[in-house]
């Protein structure tokens, strides 16, 4: 007869231990699980190196690698990409939309890139170091909305990490580059000078005496 634990009724000892090897090995294995999670979220690669074998530490972020900036023109919304050493845009991949109601664009215009046998979308034109493009607009809402627009566009490192396609939602006034020649001191130094010869006015007619008719 089996040994009984008085305390648990009649329960033999024997199973007591099992089942509490049983709950303890449970709860290890639990742990291991958790830990396990833990550290493939540690490890996940970022989006843009999913499905490479590439190191994604021997690689810019997208936006490091192609920097977008954009502003308007008049009717013309100016694209220009700012690309890191060692990196290159697909010319066939740029692409832009209307992303604001009623705004129409037309299909951007670029330069030629530089032809290249590319290993992922063969024969191809490139950009390398920097690029503009133009696109033109028409907003049918009279500046009733944001002018918003997306755009597409793919690129790839020479070290062997080709990108997914990129898309960003974009107000190209937001994104506007410092513009060469236009300090931030201009209109202050315009309306002080045109205080400096209203206050000029203003004194040479106070120091002026009224001629006096003769008797």
């Amino acid at each position: 007869m089996l040994p009984t634990d008085p305390v648990s009724g009649g329960v033999p000892a024997a199973g007591i231990r099992a089942s509490c090897a049983l709950h303890a090995s449970g709860r290890r294995a639990l742990l291991c699980l958790v830990l396990l999670t833990a550290s493939g979220l540690t490890i996940a690669k970022p989006w843009w190196t999913r499905g490479s074998t590439s190191n994604e530490q021997d690689f810019l972020p997208p936006d490091d690698a192609f920097r977008l900036s954009a502003h308007t023109d008049g009717n013309l919304v100016r694209l220009r990409w700012v690309i890191a050493d060692g990196y290159y845009l697909y010319r066939s991949r740029i692409e832009v939309r209307a992303e604001s109601p009623d705004l129409l664009v037309d299909p951007p215009v670029l330069p030629a890139g530089t032809p290249i046998n590319d290993a992922y979308l063969g024969s191809q034109q490139v950009y390398r170091q920097q690029v503009e493009a133009s696109v033109g607009f028409k907003r049918l809402d009279y500046g009733a909305h944001p002018l918003q627009l997306k755009v597409f566009y793919q690129g790839c490192a020479e070290a062997g990490l080709c990108y997914p396609l990129l898309s960003k939602v974009i107000s190209p006034d937001a994104l506007a580059p410092p513009r060469p020649g236009s300090p931030a001191w201009e209109p202050v130094a315009i309306i002080g000078g045109g205080c400096a010869v209203l206050l000029a006015g203003l004194m040479l007619r106070r120091g002026r005496r009224l001629e006096m008719p003769a008797a």
